[in-house]
């Protein structure tokens, strides 16, 4: 019998828990730790922070869904792995023993590093349930007394997309309120270029971008370091190429989101061999760490190194696509391991990703997603925005029944006409 366990009990850490079902032996034991009982739905976190979604529209209670399935679900989390002892220790102070661990942790939101930014700060996010609950609050005081607003990403963020569509789904709902005329709107990122995203570009996602940036009115600021948020101002460097300091602006706001850097959680980071100096977990072509070969590790949180030098750091997404492929490789490895045999599958690594605008989107490909790619393509229009809805309600559907086969291969890359993206090589 062997002891099976997943710590991180999000996009990643679930739909792993539901692949892993299907490699065990009778007598295995597969456990799910979170920090709490419920799963949220991180791609509407922009909805959510405009009022177009409630929390109750995109929160599952994981512990009722997993006793459904045969899944022990322990709702608390990890202060410390150990892993040259095979432990985990518990917030509470208890310890649990596995013989394989998945750590699907995400990362950590490196707030502290920047002063004044986060919502205990100057600044908004949208990358936790609780954080856009307080955006929308936020913006609805805002909307009584318009003025200028500020959207980005800082440097050291690994995720891009969802602050192009938060700018662009405020856009839409100032035009709604018919307040649009009132806000000044400047978009603020680390990226080199508008459309880079951490992956050198996909498709035309540079012309795209920055064509719906100028159709909106909105200006943007590249290569950016945000050096410190004051109540209503923020202090940002502009980058050359050259790495020297282009420009200093003093940019005013009464409202702004800024997705902050991200970095390996607490209970890895730091443990030599098992994470990267920013805390992200190594692991092989196989998703193992080659120390701790025992560990396994999925999503966000794994160390994935930067295309390429840019002015300013960027960090590489890791898009749900990308994690699905990433799951579906772990649990064949993990299976080969149960049965002695030797692991042998590599994730895909592509990217799919359907970002919304509100009324419209854009959606890429990028096979594989490091560059150079066998596909490499973008387009835009409504049909994103209805897409983009239609994976809510069915990843939503797969969370609380318990699918395990890959949702974008069977519903999005069937309707691009790419076939076979999320398995494993």
């Amino acid at each position: 019998m062997a002891e099976i366990m997943v710590l991180g009990a999000g996009l990643g850490g679930t739909i792993m828990a539901y692949e892993l079902q299907g490699v065990l032996r009778p007598g295995d034991r597969l456990t799910l730790i979170g920090q709490d009982s419920r799963y949220h739905f991180v791609p509407s976190n922009p909805w959510v922070a405009v009022g177009w979604r409630k929390r109750s529209d995109v929160e599952i209670n994981l512990k009722a869904v997993m006793a459904k399935k045969g899944i022990e679900f322990i709702a608390q989390g990890a202060k410390r792995v150990h892993p040259a002892e095979n432990r985990i220790e518990l917030n509470d102070g208890s310890s649990l023993h596995y013989d394989y661990l998945v750590l699907a942790t995400g990362p950590e939101l490196a707030f502290d590093e920047i002063e004044g930014l986060g919502p205990d700060g100057f600044t908004q996010s949208i990358c936790h349930i609780d954080h856009a609950e307080k955006a929308q609050a936020a913006f609805e005081t805002f909307a009584e007394n318009p003025s200028p607003i500020i959207i980005g990403a800082a440097q050291g963020a690994s995720c891009f997309g969802p602050a192009y569509e938060y700018a662009f789904i405020l856009d839409t709902e100032l035009r709604r309120r018919k307040i649009r005329h009132k806000v000044p709107m400047t978009f603020v990122t680390s990226e080199p270029y508008i459309g880079h995203l951490g992956l050198d570009g996909v498709g035309d996602t540079k012309g795209i971008l920055e064509s719906q940036l100028r159709e909106r009115h909105i200006k943007w600021i590249t290569s950016a370091k945000v050096q410190k948020i004051e109540a209503g101002k923020m202090i940002v460097e502009e980058f050359g190429d050259d790495g020297a300091v282009k420009k200093a602006h003093e940019l005013p706001f009464g409202f702004s989101m800024i997705l902050p850097p991200f970095r390996g959680v607490p209970a890895v980071r730091g443990i030599e061999g098992l994470t990267n100096p920013r805390g992200f977990v190594l692991v092989d072509k196989h998703q193992r760490n080659q120390k701790f070969p025992n560990v396994f590790a999925i999503g966000v949180g794994v160390a994935i190194p930067p295309l390429g030098p840019t002015p300013v750091p960027v960090g590489v997404p890791k898009t749900g696509f990308m994690i699905e492929s990433m799951v579906t490789a772990t649990a064949h490895n993990i299976g080969a391991l149960l049965k002695s045999e030797t692991p042998h599958e590599e994730a895909s690594l592509n990217a799919v990703c359907l970002a919304d605008f509100g009324d419209r989107g854009v959606a890429f490909v990028a096979e594989p997603q490091i560059p150079p790619r066998n596909v490499n393509w973008s387009a835009k229009g409504h049909w994103v925005h209805f897409a983009k809805i239609g994976f809510e309600k069915y990843f939503m559907r797969k969370i609380r029944t318990g699918e395990s086969e890959p949702f974008y291969e069977r519903w999005i890359m069937e309707a691009l006409g790419i076939s076979r993206l999320a398995r494993p090589r």
